[in-house]
């Protein structure tokens, strides 16, 4: 027999949870008090990142390429069923029961898309390298511009500050 322990053997009940409960709704004993998740994400601020709509979609698996040709011809021969929950049982059903040799032309035609993802991905990538590059470029150029503009403008100043004082 191999490891016997499961996940009710490693946890340890506390002497808080033995106790006999006052509410008589609960139960014989108190339900384990767990942690209240609700206070840690209140502190944390969503810093997901907003997903790039121009972005190239990943590829399908081999069986939801398989998947693709199911549904047509399972909705054909039921067309009395509209749930998507059944459609996908039934295909993956019927891809467990498939043989290797069935299966081959199904992961053939998901190799081809994912080499034709892989293309269009690198390209995205060189494209966003390339913004990435110009967009601080500009902003470098644009912030180095506006510094020497308000040095100019501040060392001008401090000269005229300078002949007024002389002058008394």
């Amino acid at each position: 027999m191999k490891g016997g322990k499961g996940k009710a053997s490693t946890k340890k009940e506390t002497p808080e949870a033995l106790k006999p409960a006052d509410d008589k709704r609960v139960g014989k004993r108190k339900a384990a008090v767990k942690a209240d998740k609700t206070s840690k994400s209140k502190g944390k601020k969503d810093t997901k990142a907003k997903k790039d709509p121009n972005k190239p979609k990943r590829p399908p698996s081999a069986f939801f390429v398989f998947l693709e040709e199911f549904r047509e011809i399972y909705k054909r021969e039921h067309p009395n069923v509209k749930a998507v929950s059944v459609v996908g049982k039934a295909g993956g059903e019927k891809w467990k029961s498939l043989t290797r040799a069935e299966k081959a032309p199904y992961e053939a035609k998901a190799a081809k898309r994912k080499n034709e993802y892989e293309k269009l991905i690198s390209a995205y990538n060189k494209k966003q390298e390339s913004n990435v590059d110009d967009g601080d470029e500009e902003s470098d150029r644009s912030k180095s511009e506006v510094n020497d503009e308000d040095e100019e403008e501040s060392g001008e100043d401090e000269d005229d500050e300078d002949d007024n004082e002389d002058e008394d």
